[in-house]
Order: structure tokens, then C-alpha cells, then sequence
């Protein structure tokens, strides 16, 4: 049974009249740094904990308590009960941030929320304190347009580390009753264009290594030793390049992924996306969207070495890098990763010795899309776009779903929300585009409406 239209313009009519509380705790939530990687103040962490806690409570639900977590960051859950008989939908979104990087970068400070043409700018602006805020406006809309009761049980859990490996799925198993719901909803992806809806149904998993190399006691000068003393940097340097072969792609011998059977990703939009330079060949074999969702990519996202600025002729004695291995739905991550370190093993050159150890691993996920919550979320769609969902897969990893599915297996779930790819999560100049905002809320309260009204 679909939704009637006075139901629909009722919600409608809500989510835009609420859109300026929306953006209002969106500002509030940028200007806290709550990053929860080490050497970051915790009490910023706590702080955006607090002010989630904060918008849940005067959203509306009745029930907000925070959750602790042994050796990680507390996480908040919040539930409104629905009518006897009704669903129970569960909605995700993380507080946590990343750090800023580059200051210099950003054209408006990082933690000052800076609206330029419809796009709010600010880290966690999409990835992902507008999950939280969408989540407060689907209450408030829905209990505006419901006289003051929800049309089903609505629970939250808002994680408090997920950018820094996440700790919530530790605890999923002891708070299983607390969780379980007939649908979970999770706001930290977004649509392949903007005004296009999109549900992303595929997500790679991550495996990543440390490579440490010492050679020498001290930097020597590269003239008077150079050439036998072994160069540590360079030991690196050919250790890492292995990962790759001439086209680009990732080589790892017993690691392979498969061949993406949806909707191909527009090539043309993905060099737009991300800022591929011109005449710069996009690397890799096969379709973009294979390269992207379904096959493993390796890449280094950091190295300790000496900078560029100030460096001087010595060779060099110790080297580090971070290796992320994006491993394809359906592989085991911590088998990736067992496969990459002895990859890298092989590869270190010159009989260098190498220290070569694991760090966070996270299971990529495939979900099925043909059950009732799939149903009433593309009515909703459309509603709200005014035309038909795609679904796509997506390159990320959101470690928590698989443990999510793996304790609440009768729960579909569902992934949307307003990261568009413009939005430039974990770089400089994040953002939200602000009407995207709007039709997220909008999407996400018509499908609890709609599921509500099937059930």
C-alpha cells in the first residue's frame, strides 16, 4: 500500500519548513573538530558526542542514552516508539571526523561552517554530521506530520570512531535487542550526481600493512658511502612499486576481485569527480566501475621520509609508508591482508630487512535490494527526486554493516544520503550541498512512511 498524497505533502511541507533548524545544527555540529584519531583532544570528541545527544533529544526522541565502548569512543542511541504492531527502523550516522590536512588548502576555515553557492563548507559537513542532522529532521518532519507520533519505532546509533577504524561493531553482539530492527538505513554515502537518486548496494572492505625499513645507524653522507650502504628509502620505494603493474593495476598475487554487473560509472564524470588533470590517462584496466567497486586497489596514503625542503646528501636510514588495500565485496580482509604482507615480503629488494605488520582490517558487503524496505525506499525515491533510484556500488568501506548484518540478519538494509561526489569527503573544502540536504531528509522520512504504511 503506497502512501496518500495528503500524507506526502504533509511530510514535504515539514522537511522544508525545518530545513533552517537543519543547517543550523549541521553549522553547530562543523564547529566542533571531534576527531577521534590518536594525538587529537578527546574532549572534542566528547563534545560533538554531547551535541549529538543534544539535537537527538530536542529532535524529538523519547530515549537518549550514551553507549561506552572499551577502548574506543562512546557511541549514542536513541529510539521514539511507533504504534503497537509497526516496524522498527533503525537509522546509522557517525559524529566523528577526519582531521583537516592542509589548512592552507581549504578556502574557508575547516571547523567554520562557510555556505557558497547552496553548498555548506566545513570537515564533516557530508562525511558524516549531515547524517546525524538528516536523522533529527526525519523525526521532527514525521512528528509534525503524524500529530506528534511517529508512523513506526525509529531507533539511531551514531558512532563515535568510525573514521578512525570504528570500535562500534565490538559491541553490536551485547546490545542486539537494543539494535534490532526491520530495516537500517545508513546516511554516510550519497548519489552518484546530484538530484539523481542513488542507493549504493556494494561496498569494498580494507586491509591495511606498515613497512618499516632500517638500514643504516645514521644518515651518512651519500657521497663518501653512497652506493653499497643500502638506502632504506629506496629499498621502500621498490617494495612499493611492486604493488602495481604498468597499467596501473593493483597486482597481488592470490588477491583478485570480478567484474562489476551493474550500472557502468560514467568515465567522463569520474576524471570530473576527481579532478583528474588534463591529458593525465586514467589508469587501470577493464570498466570504471569494475576498477572502482569490485577489484582490489592498493594505494600508499602515507610515508616517513625526509621532505624535500632541507634535505640534504646522505643516504637515507629508515623509511616508513601505509599501505590501504581496498579488498572487493566478498573477500575475507584479513586474509587480504595476510596475502599483502607476504606480497610485500617478497617484494622488499637487496636482502634489506623489512618489518612488515597489520593494522585495521574492515569486511566489505553486498546487499540484496528485492525485500519490502527496498520497495517502499524507490516509492520514496522517487517521490523525492521525482524519478527512479540507480544503485551503484562504492570503493569505501563502512566496517560496521557486515557486523550489522551478521547479528541482525532478517534486516534489510539501505544506503543513501547527501555525500555527493562533489562533496570532497576527507579532503580539503568538504561540503553539503544544501537542497541535496533537503531531498535526503525528504527521501529518508518518506521511506519510514511508506515502509510504516506497507506493514
Amino acid at each position: 500500500m503506497t502512501l496518500n498524497e495528503q500524507s506526502v505533502l504533509a511530510i514535504t511541507a515539514a522537511v522544508a519548513a525545518d530545513m533552517p533548524t537543519v543547517q543550523r545544527e549541521l553549522e553547530t555540529l562543523v564547529r566542533i573538530p571531534g576527531i577521534a584519531f590518536p594525538g587529537f583532544p578527546e574532549v572534542d570528541v566528547d563534545r560533538a558526542r554531547d551535541e549529538t545527544v543534544r539535537i537527538l533529544r530536542d529532535a524529538g526522541f523519547t530515549e537518549v542514552r550514551v553507549l561506552p565502548i572499551d577502548g574506543g569512543s562512546d557511541a549514542v542511541l536513541a529510539e521514539i516508539a511507533g504504534p503497537v504492531g509497526s516496524p522498527t527502523v533503525l537509522l546509522y550516522a557517525h559524529f566523528d571526523v577526519q582531521p583537516a590536512g592542509d589548512e592552507q588548502a581549504w578556502q574557508s576555515p575547516p571547523f567554520e561552517p562557510t555556505v557558497r553557492d547552496g553548498r555548506l563548507y566545513g570537515r564533516g559537513a557530508a562525511d558524516d554530521k549531515s547524517g546525524v542532522v538528516i536523522h533529527a529532521g526525519v523525526l521532527r518532519a514525521l512528528l509534525a506530520a503524524g500529530d506528534g507520533v511517529p508512523p513506526c519505532t525509529i531507533r539511531v546509533i551514531v558512532e563515535g570512531d568510525e573514521e578512525s577504524g570504528g570500535s562500534l561493531e565490538t559491541i553490536v553482539a551485547a546490545h542486539r535487542d537494543e539494535l534490532a530492527a526491520d530495516a537500517i538505513v545508513v546516511a554516510d554515502v550519497g548519489n552518484l550526481r546530484i538530484g539523481e537518486p542513488t542507493f549504493t548496494t556494494a561496498l569494498r572492505g580494507l586491509a591495511e600493512v606498515f613497512v618499516e625499513i632500517r638500514t643504516l645507524e645514521q644518515q651518512v653522507h651519500s657521497g663518501l658511502f653512497g652506493g653499497p650502504a643500502p638506502d632504506a628509502l629506496m629499498a621502500l620505494i621498490t617494495t612499493l612499486a611492486s604493488l602495481r603493474d604498468t597499467n596501473g593495476d593493483t597486482v597481488v598475487e592470490g588477491l583478485s576481485g570480478f567484474d562489476w554487473d551493474g550500472p557502468e560509472y560514467p568515465a567522463d564524470l569520474y576524471r570530473d569527480l576527481a579532478g583528474v588533470v588534463d591529458e593525465q590517462p586514467l589508469i587501470g584496466t577493464g570498466a570504471v566501475s569494475s576498477r572502482l567497486f569490485s577489484r582490489p586497489v592498493a594505494n600508499v596514503i602515507g610515508i616517513d621520509a625526509p621532505r624535500v625542503e632541507g634535505s640534504i646528501n646522505a643516504v637515507i636510514p629508515f623509511a616508513r609508508a601505509k599501505v590501504s588495500l581496498r579488498v572487493p565485496p566478498g573477500v575475507d580482509p584479513t586474509q587480504a591482508q595476510v596475502v599483502l604482507i607476504a606480497h610485500l615480503e617478497r617484494a622488499v629488494p637487496w636482502g634489506v630487512h623489512a618489518e612488515i605488520t597489520g593494522g585495521a582490517v574492515g569486511r566489505g558487503v553486498r546487499v540484496s535490494t528485492n525485500g519490502p524496505a527496498y520497495e517502499a525506499a524507490r516509492r520514496a525515491m522517487k517521490r523525492a527526486y521525482e524519478r527512479d533510484a540507480q544503485e551503484i556500488g562504492s570503493g569505501g568501506s563502512i566496517p560496521l554493516i557486515d557486523e550489522l548484518r551478521s547479528e541482525l540478519p532478517d534486516a534489510e538494509i539501505l544506503l543513501f544520503g547527501a555525500q555527493d561526489p562533489a562533496a570532497r569527503i576527507h579532503a580539503p573544502n568538504e561540503s553539503v550541498d544544501l537542497a541535496e540536504l533537503q531531498r535526503a531528509v525528504l527521501a529518508e522520512a518518506l521511506f519510514i512512511a511508506e515502509f510504516a504504511s506497507d506493514s
